[in-house]
């Protein structure tokens, strides 16, 4: 019987690159759970604009102590942790991931980090260390009010090296590496340290074709539009308007301007999808260690099965 002790499964790739349905698969085989490492599933009612009810069908475990989902019978954590108007960065999230990958190696299951959100999976595979700036309220109300292009240009006199990986379009984070950046008086990538890695990991990466992601990229916003993305879009700005961090990510962003039709806003999304995942292959093609398997519904499972399995019997 092979022992779990430290190991730690990272199944990513890009967005639609189709991480869920190859990690529940091996996990179902390999009696694991999944970790999310999705920066935007983290919050609360941001449903079908980061795909979380897309792929599968989601109920809650009310006899859990903490958020979990069951989707397709295997348990998923970190998905559903905060409201959108609460702060949440990645030195929160290591400390929450990081505590539930060791809770579930303890019940002798098998933990899957799965996702695309590169600075997260970095923060748990190479325990980074992040400054510890407290969130300066002053500073994110004013920074609030401009857009991300204006952020983006602050952000690139302060930090020149961080732009090259930082998401353009995302709010929410611009405003925490300016916030640290400010506080600290450096560079926000350069103040993170690496320290001795908690767990062995494997990581495993999905290619995905240019073409074939760019369908898949389409097929699923057109499944949100079906879903009620516009009515989950207007019951968010309902509670809490369009200026906090969170609404201005993919998927809701386009939505500001009242001008667009719906086929306007459709096409705008899927622009931005893609040109998100060119900034995620990017970010991956730095890691060397992670090992990449061509997309195939068939063909992936099998691949990453054999890596796993010889990844457990060292």
């Amino acid at each position: 019987m092979v022992k779990i002790k430290n190991k730690l499964i990272v199944i990513l790739g890009l967005t639609a690159s189709g991480k869920s349905e190859l990690a529940i698969k091996l996990a179902k085989k390999l009696n694991g759970e999944i970790v999310s490492a999705d920066s935007r599933q983290v919050y609360k009612g941001m449903d079908i604009g980061t795909a979380k009810t897309v792929s599968a069908k989601q109920t809650r475990n009310k006899n859990a102590k903490q958020t979990q989902n069951i989707i397709q019978g295997i348990p998923h954590h970190l998905i559903d942790v905060v409201y959108p108007n609460e702060e949440f960065n990645v030195a929160i999230y290591k400390k929450l991931a990081i505590k539930k990958i060791k809770d579930i190696q303890k019940r002798g299951k098998l933990p899957f980090l799965v996702g695309g959100t590169g600075l997260y999976i970095q923060a748990v595979v190479d325990n980074v260390n992040f400054p510890k700036v407290p969130s300066q309220k002053e500073l994110r109300k004013e920074l609030e009010e401009k857009s991300a292009p204006e952020l983006f240009k602050i952000y690139e006199k302060l930090d020149s090296k961080g732009t090259k990986f930082i998401e353009k379009e995302n709010k929410r984070r611009l405003i925490r590496a300016i916030e640290v950046c400010k506080a600290t008086g450096g560079s926000f990538w350069e103040k993170r340290k690496k320290e001795r890695p908690l767990f062995e990991v494997l990581q495993i990466g999905i290619k995905s074709k240019k073409e074939e992601l760019k369908k898949r990229i389409e097929k699923r916003v057109k499944r949100m539009f079906l879903l009620g993305l516009e009515r989950e879009v207007e019951n968010l700005t309902q509670k809490y308007g369009w200026k906090i961090p969170s609404m201005q990510t993919i998927g809701y962003q386009e939505w500001f301007s009242t001008k667009n039709e719906k086929e306007e806003i459709k096409q705008e999304i899927i622009r931005h999808t893609i040109q998100f995942a060119k900034r995620q292959i990017t970010w991956f093609k730095r890691d060397k260690r992670i090992k990449w398997i061509p997309f195939s519904t068939h063909y992936s499972y099998q691949w990453a099965k054999k890596l796993i399995n010889k990844f457990l019997e060292k």
